[in-house]
């Protein structure tokens, strides 16, 4: 049987917030309720290849972006674009300073 998009953002949604590592789904269960409906495909399709890869390395990939100005980003190239989107949404989602 074929999977609805429906039900494919409703599976990701539930990966997302479901990591296993709770610093992964503050991060990506936001980004996943926010940002992943409107996604096209392709970024849809690249953000369903990361959920596949290892939260201890997902965590570093996001967070040095979000810490680091430079390009000292780490990830693999092909989930780049996602990684960022993903560490700008948590930029975002940040408080402000009291």
């Amino acid at each position: 049987m074929t999977e609805t998009p429906e039900t494919r953002l409703r599976r990701l949604r539930m990966r997302s917030w479901r990591r296993g590592m709770k610093e992964m789904d503050l991060i990506l269960g936001p980004f996943a309720d926010e940002v992943l409906p409107a996604l096209d495909d392709r970024a849809i399709a690249a953000y369903e290849a990361l959920l596949a890869e290892n939260d201890q390395d997902l965590y570093l990939w996001v967070t040095r972006r979000v810490t680091q100005s430079d390009d000292t980003a780490t990830g693999p190239a092909a989930l780049a674009a996602i990684l960022d989107r993903i560490a700008a949404h948590a930029t975002a989602r940040q408080p402000g300073p009291m």
